[in-house]
């Protein structure tokens, strides 16, 4: 058969995408049945069928949906001399769908590994973005953002930037059809953003709280 993705490359190149799962042995009470894959445009959809055994000892049929879109990575840049934070603000399709009202979203810079690694990811997006080149790189945690049905795990940093730093105009790839717009906030000011909404990105919301409990900044600035 010429199944694009799995017997022969497709769009991008790849193959066997349906193989993901089918070797994982870390958990005795999973075993894994059948890997379907259900779309393979930019990212990977696959439907899994596997056997649970729960924890009175049954053992049923489960199936899920997994979005595979690669791991990715974020920074929180700040500025301790000054009390601010620099941020993104961009037009994300999926929130402005789903209720937020105009689809211009505040987060912190943020991108996929795409083969590097998450360091050299972030400092990638961070000159991409924002135009700032990143000396002292800050790793904070690493997180499942939506652990129901998408695989992405993101690798979350914290940087200190000034004026010197920002070395480009930054705005994003346009030929990714980025049109990123850089937003420097007081840092007391991204924190209350949070409160009314302004402010709704999940790592965003995260690195701010991790910068406000490390003290990393001065709320009352």
């Amino acid at each position: 058969m010429n199944r694009p993705g799995i017997d022969v490359p497709d769009d991008r190149g790849r193959v066997g995408l349906d193989r993901a799962g089918r070797d994982l042995t870390g958990n005795p009470s999973v075993i894994v049945r059948d890997v379907e894959l259900t779309g393979a445009g930019w990212h990977v959809l696959r439907r899994t069928t596997y056997d649970y055994r729960r924890r009175d000892g049954h053992w049923s049929s489960e199936q899920r949906e997994t979005y595979d879109r690669g791991d990715g990575a974020t920074v929180l840049l700040y500025d301790a001399e000054r009390g601010t934070v620099l941020l993104t603000r961009q037009f994300r399709y999926p929130v402005y769908v789903n209720g937020h009202p105009d689809g211009m979203f505040l987060e912190t810079a943020a991108g996929l590994l795409d083969g590097d690694d998450p360091a050299a990811a972030i400092r990638r997006e961070a000159a991409e973005e924002l135009g700032v080149t990143i000396g002292e790189l800050i790793p904070v945690f690493a997180v499942w953002t939506s652990p129901g049905s998408v695989t992405e795990r993101v690798h979350c940093f914290a940087a200190p930037y000034s004026a010197a730093s920002r070395t480009s105009a930054g705005g994003g790839l346009a030929e990714d059809g980025e049109d990123i717009e850089s937003v420097e906030l007081p840092f007391g000011a991204a924190l209350k953003m949070i409160e009314t909404g302004e402010i709704a990105d999940a790592k965003t919301i995260m690195l701010l709280q991790w910068a406000a409990l490390k003290e990393v900044l001065d709320i009352d600035r």
